[in-house]
């Protein structure tokens, strides 16, 4: 059985849960609002061998390293370990979008063709939607092809916070 440590950071946005298993590799990070969607992606990706969720505090330090990233020290994301479950294509979403560089943002067309699948901007745009760790896995910096921000679960006044606070200049 899967052990999920878990702990809820304040941050300017509101409360953050942030789960990770005992090797400190995040699996999850959500706004406190959302905790009924991150149940049922746990439970579709971890039903099977199981798991129970333990409270921790600043689990592996990661707490204090998304505190770090809230008070501007925005690499300190960039190499903290994710462990995700889904499909092979969600997980290559999932991938990709880590290899976007604080402060740019592309649109869903632009990644599918990244992942050598022109055409596939929707079936991107659905894997981004899934995507279970927030922030680290930054699917907020993708944005629509006309320069619209769409799509993010934690809504888009967050993704408008998190893209300013990285430093992309919206017009």
């Amino acid at each position: 059985m899967l052990t999920l440590l878990e702990d809820k950071i304040d941050t300017p946005l509101g409360p953050l849960w942030v789960i990770c298993d005992e090797q400190y590799r995040l699996r999850a990070v959500e706004w406190e609002e959302h905790v009924d969607r991150m149940e049922l992606l746990l439970n579709v990706h971890y039903r099977k061998p199981g798991y129970r969720r333990v409270p921790a505090s600043n689990p592996g330090g990661l707490s204090d390293k998304l505190h770090d990233y809230f008070a501007g020290h925005l690499s300190v994301i960039d190499d903290l370990p994710t462990e995700t479950a889904g499909t092979p294509f969600q997980r290559a979403v999932w991938k990709a979008l880590r290899e976007i560089p604080c402060g740019q943002v592309i649109h869903y067309g632009q990644l599918a063709e990244l992942l050598g699948r022109a055409g596939a901007a929707r079936a991107v745009g659905a894997a981004n939607g899934s995507n279970p760790v927030s922030i680290v896995v930054p699917c907020h910096r993708v944005i629509g092809r006309n320069g619209t921000l769409t799509g993010y679960a934690g809504g888009v006044q967050r993704k408008e916070w998190l893209l300013r606070h990285e430093g992309y200049l919206l017009l």
